[in-house]
C-alpha cells in the first residue's frame, strides 16, 4: 500500500533525517521524506498506518492527515 502523510513542524534537513531514522525501524518497503511530507510504500501485513504515524510523531512531528 502506498500512502502520503502531511506533517507539521518539519523545517530543515535535520528534521527529515529524524523522520527517516524512525521509519527505518519499521518494516516498510520504501519511503520518501521531504519537509512537510512523508510518502511510504508498505505491506499492511507487516506494518500498519498507526505504526507509521507513531514513528513520525516519535521523531517529534505531527501528522495532520
Amino acid at each position: 500500500m502506498k500512502k502520503e502523510y502531511k506533517v507539521e513542524g518539519m523545517s530543515c534537513h535535520h528534521c527529515v533525517h529524524s523522520v527517516v531514522l524512525e521509519l527505518n525501524k519499521l518494516e516498510i518497503n520504501s519511503h520518501q521524506v521531504d519537509i512537510g511530507r512523508v510518502s511510504v510504500d508498505f505491506d499492511e501485513t507487516k506494518v500498519n498506518d498507526e505504526q507509521i504515524k507513531a514513528a513520525i510523531e516519535e521523531a517529534g512531528y505531527k501528522v495532520v492527515n
